[in-house]
């Protein structure tokens, strides 16, 4: 580990849909958080680990702040809002393309107490005209003291090596928290989970809302280096159970496919994925479901 290591970690805050899953996912250099064109699709914090010969950064991947409409979005916006006096640095990412908007001004409010370095990051900008990019950054800066303000496209990869440079300026010096390998310090069977409610969320399109959950079953590896896996795919109603599955098990069959793919590249190995699907009523609304699918919280 080189003299003076820095490491610090970093939490992405902003509104559903701004790309901050596409930011953590490229900096990483791999898929660790699903995406969707769907908003409040992450649901967990999901840490990113970006390792130097001099620096470690743990990148927090946070859900959308957005007005919650059940206990699972109570969850979720607490989950994101108790990041921010526990990093090094804040990235308060927008939407170049939607521009301010009311959900910006809950989180502009709660970031006036935060003690930590906030970064404007302003992403999407590959979608806007350069000419729009000026009078977009006048008016965030008028309405809080942003330590910098850095226009990118997670997408593209653009301006990202400026972005890492001014984090690096922030950080303390420290440990190297994790080993050079390590991309995440979530468990294979979390992101495998994600991965199939990604593929959900992709097929299904409009049909189905985030109602839907992945229980992980089983998971074991067998002869010829093969992964057996076996996932439950929860829905609130019936009528999602029956689009989840398609016309004669279509549906299903394309879910399995698209996430297997996916599976297989994270784990290197060839995976026999076997999915069901169950209703579990109103279970975004259950205490006690929303801990059995791994969403704790004290409070919710």
């Amino acid at each position: 580990m080189a003299d003076n290591f820095k490491s610090g970690f970093i939490t992405i805050i902003g509104r559903p849909n701004v790309g901050k899953s596409t930011f953590m996912n490229r900096m990483i250099g791999q898929k660790i958080a699903i995406m969707s064109d769907k908003v409040q699709t992450t649901r967990n914090r999901i840490q990113g680990v970006l390792t130097s010969e001099d620096t470690q950064l743990v990148f927090i991947d946070t859900p959308g702040i957005h007005k919650p409409k059940h206990r699972l979005g109570h969850f979720m916006v607490q989950v994101a809002e108790d990041t921010l006096n526990e990093v090094d640095a804040v990235l308060f990412m927008i939407n170049a393309k939607e521009g301010y908007g009311k959900g910006d001004q809950y989180i502009l409010d709660r970031l006036q107490k935060v003690k930590r370095p906030v970064f404007l990051v302003i992403n999407k900008t590959d979608l806007i005209h350069p000419d729009d990019l000026l009078p977009l950054i006048n008016d965030y800066k008028d309405k809080y003291d942003f330590e910098e303000v850095i226009p990118i496209s997670a997408l593209q990869g653009n301006n990202l090596t400026h972005l890492l440079s001014e984090l690096k300026k922030h950080i303390p010096e420290g440990p190297q928290y994790y080993p050079e390998d390590h991309v995440t310090d979530h468990p294979e069977r979390f992101i495998i989970a994600e991965l199939i409610r990604e593929k959900v969320l992709q097929l299904t399109m409009e049909e189905v809302p985030h109602s839907i959950a992945v229980v992980l079953e089983n998971m074991e590896e067998r002869a010829s280096n093969t992964v057996f896996i076996q996932a439950t795919i929860i829905t609130e109603r019936q009528s999602q159970k029956g689009i989840v599955i398609g016309k004669q098990g279509t549906m299903l069959k394309n879910i399995g496919k698209n996430a297997r793919r996916d599976i297989e590249t994270l784990l290197g190995s060839k995976v026999y994925l076997e999915l069901w699907v169950k209703v579990r009523k109103d279970w975004r609304n259950k205490q006690s479901q929303l801990h059995e699918f791994g969403f704790r919280s004290d409070e919710y």
